[in-house]
């Protein structure tokens, strides 16, 4: 395989270049989240060896930045902090599995090799809907340029509307897309968190995106028009 590793200790990062080449991989070396951006950005590797605690920016950050620039790269995160809250940070941010220091050299490779046969990361694709867009993998949103502040739910309602643009959707569908069975369907909750949304994607910017089909459900226009 081809590997970068991403990990600002001199010493450490030549120890496991060196251990992986006598293993038969190409490894190219980076010290920083900027020059692993630039790196995996235009070479085709197998898998991003990276570590959490690197200068300027961390190996979350360059994970996100690595994600929301299209890189389906697989990552292992590679770190000292082995905390829960890391290792659901790091997950959250687009890594693929999580190894934490002092390891065992085998265990690394083992997890390399099964990193290098899942293949690059398939990710959603980022919806676009006239000044909206959606992140599903990121789980954001903007309207224009200005990040919009969304509730789990008002997020899986906008997902599922700019999944299908267009297209009227009943109240069901939305329900399913962002609640569970427990939730009757003769409820209201799909009505109050169009609003909720509506307070946060339409009416700061003077639009009316979030249509309402009477006897349906509700609509998502890309190019409504200004309230």
């Amino acid at each position: 395989m081809r590997l970068l590793i991403v990990e600002d200790e001199a010493k450490l990062a030549t120890l496991l270049a060196r251990g992986l080449r006598e293993s038969g991989h190409a490894v190219d070396l980076a010290g920083t989240g900027e020059e692993a951006l630039w790196r995996a950005g235009s070479t085709a590797y197998d898998v991003v060896v990276l570590d959490v605690g690197l200068p300027t920016i961390d190996g979350f950050e360059t994970c996100r930045r690595l994600r929301a620039d299209g890189v389906r790269t697989p990552v292992l995160m590679l770190t000292a902090r082995g905390e829960v809250e890391d290792r659901i940070a790091g997950l959250d941010g687009g890594a693929d599995d999580y190894l934490v220091k002092p390891f065992d050299f085998g265990e690394l490779e083992a997890r390399l090799r099964a990193l290098g046969r899942r293949g690059p990361a398939t990710l959603d694709p980022v919806l676009v809907a006239g000044p909206l867009r959606v992140d599903p993998a990121a789980r954001r949103a903007w309207h224009g340029e200005e990040e919009l502040d969304l509730s789990a739910k008002e997020f899986a309602l906008l997902e599922a509307l700019a999944r299908r643009p267009g297209e009227a959707l009943d109240r069901r569908a939305l329900l399913e897309a962002a609640w569970d069975d427990a939730y009757d369907p003769r409820s209201n909750v799909v009505d109050v968190y169009v609003g909720y949304l509506r307070q946060k994607v339409d009416r700061p910017f003077g639009t009316t995106l979030i249509a309402t089909v009477r006897g349906v459900g509700y609509r998502l226009d890309a190019d409504g028009d200004p309230a």
